[in-house]
C-alpha cells in the first residue's frame, strides 16, 4: 500500500469517528422506515410515569370498584404489552404482595381490632387484658363486619399501587432505563443495577456448592455447612467485583470533567433543595389538608431538582450509543396515565362521597360513571404501542 493511499484510508477513518469516540454510520446507511419506527419498543420512562401516575390516582380513593378497575386497566396493558423477556416476569410477584398486605392487614384488624364503630359483630375473640400503660390498643374482643370493610378498602389502596409499581416493573426494561437516566443518575444507576445483576450469582452459587457437597456425601446444612459454603461464596464474589473494577476501569468508568467549585455547590442545592420539594409537595397531594400547596410545591421541586440534574451531567463525560427516542408515543403513554390521575384529583374535589364510600352504616359502594370511564383512558397504551416480539424459539434437532 503506497503511503498516500494509507494516508487517505486513515483520514476517511477520522472521518467517520463521531463525538465520544463512538464510530458514527457512513453516509450510506440506510434509515429506519416508518414500519421499523412504529415497531421500536416505547421510551422505558414514559412506561414509569404512566404507572405512577395510576399509582397516584389510587391514593386518591378508597372505592373498591375504582381501584378493581385500575388494576384491571394495567394488568391488561401488562398482558398485552409485556415482552418476553426474564425481568419481565416480574408483575406477578408483585400481586403476590399486593395480596399478602391484604392478608395482613385483614389479619391485625381481627387480632387488634378497629377504631371504626359497629354494630355488625362477626365473631368475638377472647380479649387478653392489657397494663395501664397500653390504653388504646386492643388484642382481641369484637371484630365487626364495618372494621374489616374499611381495612379491606384501606389495603385495596395501598395493593393496588405496588401492582402499578410491578406493572412499570414488568413494561419497562430496565438497562434501556438505566442508558436513559440523567448524566448525574448515572453511576448511582449503574451501582443499583450491578446489585441487582449479582444477586442471582449468588443465589446460582449457594446452589451449585451446596448440590456439590452433596453428591459428595458432605453436609451442607448447619453452621458447618453454611461456613463451608458462605466462604466459597464469598471468595467468587469477591472475584467477580474485582474482575468489574477493572472492567469498568478499563471504560473509564467514575471519571468526571473539570467543573468549577461555584456549579458544584449550586447542583447540590438545587438538587437537594428540589427533592424535598417533592417529597413535601407528594405528601401535600396524598393528604386531604395539603391539597392547596401541594401541586405549585411539587412543580417547584420538579424545575430545581431537573436542573440541578442537568447541571450535575456536565461533570460526567459519556456518551449514549442509539439513544431511545421520546416520540409521540410516548407523550401519549404518559398522558393516558396523567389524564386518570387528573380526573380522579377533579373527582375527589367535586364528588367525594363517591370516592370514599362510607362503612357506618354499612351500604354497598357505588361505581361512579364519569370517573370510571377516566380510568378507562389508561387503556391507550394497549392500542398505539407495539405488540411484543414472540419468542424465539431453538429448534433441537435430535439424533438420528
Amino acid at each position: 500500500m503506497q503511503p498516500a493511499e494509507a494516508a487517505g484510508n486513515r483520514a476517511a477513518g477520522a472521518a467517520r469517528v463521531g463525538a465520544g469516540g463512538t464510530l458514527s454510520a457512513p453516509a450510506s446507511a440506510p434509515t429506519p422506515t416508518p414500519h421499523q419506527r412504529r415497531r421500536e419498543p416505547v421510551h422505558p420512562g414514559a412506561w414509569w410515569l404512566w404507572a405512577l401516575a395510576l399509582g397516584t390516582a389510587a391514593t386518591r380513593t378508597t372505592n373498591p370498584l375504582l381501584l378493581a378497575l385500575l388494576i384491571t386497566v394495567s394488568a391488561y396493558v401488562v398482558i398485552t404489552r409485556r415482552p418476553h423477556a426474564p425481568w419481565s416476569r416480574s408483575y406477578g410477584a408483585f400481586v403476590k404482595l399486593a395480596l399478602a398486605v391484604l392478608v395482613i392487614r385483614l389479619l391485625f384488624t381481627t387480632i387488634l381490632g378497629s377504631p371504626i364503630p359497629g354494630t355488625h359483630t362477626l365473631l368475638t375473640l377472647p380479649e387478653v387484658p392489657l397494663p395501664a400503660w397500653a390504653q388504646g390498643i386492643r388484642l382481641g374482643g369484637r371484630v365487626t363486619a364495618e372494621g374489616l370493610t374499611f381495612a379491606l378498602y384501606d389495603a385495596m389502596k395501598l395493593a393496588t399501587l405496588l401492582i402499578c409499581v410491578g406493572a412499570a416493573n414488568a413494561l419497562a426494561n430496565p438497562s434501556r432505563l438505566l442508558k436513559s437516566l440523567p448524566g448525574a443518575l448515572y453511576e448511582m444507576g449503574v451501582a443499583v443495577v450491578v446489585a441487582l445483576t449479582f444477586a442471582p450469582h449468588l443465589i446460582a452459587d449457594v446452589q451449585r456448592l451446596r448440590a456439590a457437597r452433596r453428591l459428595r456425601g458432605r453436609p451442607d446444612r448447619g453452621l458447618r455447612g453454611l461456613l463451608q459454603v458462605g466462604l466459597p461464596v464469598l471468595e467468587g464474589a469477591l472475584e467477580r467485583s474485582v474482575a468489574l473494577a477493572a472492567a469498568m476501569d478499563a471504560r473509564g468508568y467514575g471519571r468526571t470533567a473539570q467543573v468549577p467549585a461555584r456549579v458544584r455547590r449550586t447542583t447540590a442545592a438545587l438538587t437537594l433543595g428540589g427533592l424535598l420539594g417533592v417529597c413535601a409537595g407528594t405528601y401535600g397531594l396524598l393528604t386531604a389538608a395539603g391539597g392547596t400547596y401541594g401541586i405549585p410545591v411539587l412543580l417547584a421541586g420538579v424545575a430545581a431538582a431537573v436542573a440541578g440534574l442537568w447541571l450535575g451531567g456536565r461533570r460526567t463525560v459519556r456518551t449514549r450509543y442509539r439513544p431511545d427516542r421520546w416520540d409521540a408515543r410516548a407523550w401519549l403513554v404518559t398522558a393516558s396515565g396523567v389524564a386518570v390521575a387528573a380526573a380522579l384529583f377533579l373527582a375527589t374535589a367535586r364528588d367525594p362521597a363517591a370516592l370514599h364510600p362510607g362503612v357506618v352504616p354499612l351500604i354497598a359502594p357505588s361505581l361512579p360513571l364519569w370517573p370510571a370511564a377516566a380510568v378507562l383512558v389508561g387503556l391507550l397504551p394497549a392500542f398505539i404501542t407495539p405488540a411484543p416480539e414472540p419468542p424465539v424459539k431453538i429448534a433441537v434437532k435430535e439424533p438420528s
